[in-house]
């Protein structure tokens, strides 16, 4: 590569972060508020398992209400603003042009928040579905999918705008997740709420639904994420890129099938659970593929990022093993109905969450045009989420196997296990604590980035391969 090509890319890449800091800080910091408001209430929901009568008498405030507010928060709010923030700069990077369209996401966004916050408000007055990761009141819905796809179209136009004919499996993965989520969404809502399937058909695809919100949509940008990071924290390109194709395709055919596990011993035909079972064993080959591409992450811990990435990539892996392990009959019957899910809930989103910071701590910096004020908050954040992450998944499986043995055991009493689970439930609250305190100093952190003026030279802090970049490996 010239020089006089490396300099053409160094003034691209700052023409591309430029117009698009308006829109994707504001994406960013909606997905910061969400992300703490959503860990409170988690962390009252944990107290409410251990002590049932805390809030009782508040109606709005009940253990099913928070639990579905809180996954509401930490789905519709953090985790959709933050991937959406990321995909857009992704396929921006990749395609080497500045931001177009950017009132569609200020205006979509803007829809979005309004409708997610509505949404909480009939959640907590009682408006909510039953089903799990779905509870958004039906009027609310449609309004979501809307905004969604105005958000989604200066990526589109990124995508089809893109300077270069080649592509890259950032590319795949994050185009792949921006399609999927709405025909996931509206099927979802035309098969359960507005002409509701019978039978036992609704946790089919109510479970078809919450799984896939996972493998096809979050999960896929932040492996689009780590796809695009490596090379530029390692300075090396991807090795065995040639196979990345085949993870990708694999994901896609075999993860929207893993969702049956969910609904062993349930009423449902055997032949789904099986068959989940089995797409779980050959989604194995998706794993290993992503290790042997990303497996550089593990031997270069230089950096922050690094180390965010790495926890999250790890979390990832662990996470397929686990759901594996647990789909058969065995486990299952010991796990299903606990706290031990609860904990593989958690997993995933450690994964994501953990990727997604990594993301953001690289992108929001050359957004700003400055670096990140204090270093000493980025480590407490990072010790924050380990420790919580790590201890939070540990104590509710602890607590789900426990809980599961005492119900496979008849001389066993549904207090003396309540008695045996507490304390591990206590742990967990513990951990979450710890996560909220360090995703606020995530999010003042980054109120204190935006309010930093831009150097004049941001080029100068940071420096990057522009090679890695121009060849899309």
């Amino acid at each position: 590569m010239t020089s006089a090509t490396s300099s053409t890319a160094v003034t691209e890449i700052s023409e591309i972060d430029g117009s698009a800091r308006c829109s994707l800080s504001f994406l960013t910091a909606a997905a910061l508020v969400w992300l703490v408001l959503g860990g409170l209430a988690a962390l009252l929901n944990l107290m409410q398992l251990h002590d049932p009568a805390l809030l009782q008498d508040c109606a709005l405030l009940t253990f099913g209400r928070t639990q579905a507010l809180q996954e509401t928060m930490f789905i519709y709010g953090w985790a959709a603003n933050a991937s959406m923030a990321l995909a857009l700069w992704l396929l921006l990077r990749m395609g080497g042009a500045p931001l177009r369209g950017a009132n569609y996401v200020g205006l979509g966004g803007l829809f979005w928040n309004a409708g997610l916050l509505l949404g909480l408000v009939g959640i907590a007055i009682g408006d909510l579905t039953s089903f799990s990761l779905f509870q958004l009141p039906r009027y609310v819905q449609p309004l979501m999918l809307v905004a969604f796809g105005v958000m989604a179209v200066p990526a589109i136009l990124a995508w089809t705008g893109r300077r270069k004919t080649s592509t890259y499996a950032t590319q795949w993965y994050v185009v792949a997740a921006l399609f999927l989520f709405p025909w996931l969404f509206s099927v979802a809502h035309v098969m359960l709420i507005q002409a509701p399937v019978r039978g036992v058909l609704q946790p089919v695809i109510a479970t078809w639904f919450a799984q896939n919100l996972f493998s096809l949509w979050l999960l896929p940008i932040a492996l689009g994420t780590l796809y695009y990071l490596l090379p530029k924290l390692t300075g090396k390109v991807i090795p065995h890129y040639d196979f990345a194709a085949y993870g990708f395709w694999s994901l896609l055919l075999f993860g929207c099938w893993t969702g049956g596990r969910h609904l062993i011993g349930g009423p449902v035909p055997a032949w789904i659970p099986t068959l989940a079972f089995a797409s779980g064993v050959m989604l194995l080959f998706h794993f290993i593929i992503v290790f042997v591409n990303l497996r550089g992450l593990f031997a270069s811990r230089v950096g922050m990022v690094t180390k965010f990435a790495v926890f999250g990539f790890s979390a990832y892996l662990l996470g397929g093993l686990v759901d594996v392990a647990f789909s058969l009959r065995g486990l299952a019957e010991i796990t299903q109905f606990t706290h031990f899910q609860l904990a593989q809930g958690q997993l995933t989103l450690a994964a994501f969450s953990m990727i997604v910071f990594a993301g953001l701590y690289y992108l929001a910096p050359r957004l700003a045009g400055a670096a990140w004020p204090s270093t000493s908050l980025v480590r407490a954040h990072y010790l924050a989420s380990v420790i919580g992450f790590a201890v939070l998944i540990i104590a509710l499986a602890a607590a789900g196997w426990l809980q599961g043995t005492g119900l496979n055991n008849p001389e066993m009493t549904f207090a003396a296990i309540a008695t045996k689970v507490k304390p591990w439930l206590q742990v967990a609250a513990a951990a979450q604590a710890l996560l909220v305190i360090g995703n606020a100093l995530l999010a003042i952190h980054f109120i204190r980035l935006m309010l930093t003026k831009p150097l004049e030279n941001p080029s100068v802090l940071f420096r990057e391969p522009p090679a890695l970049e121009a060849k899309l490996s």
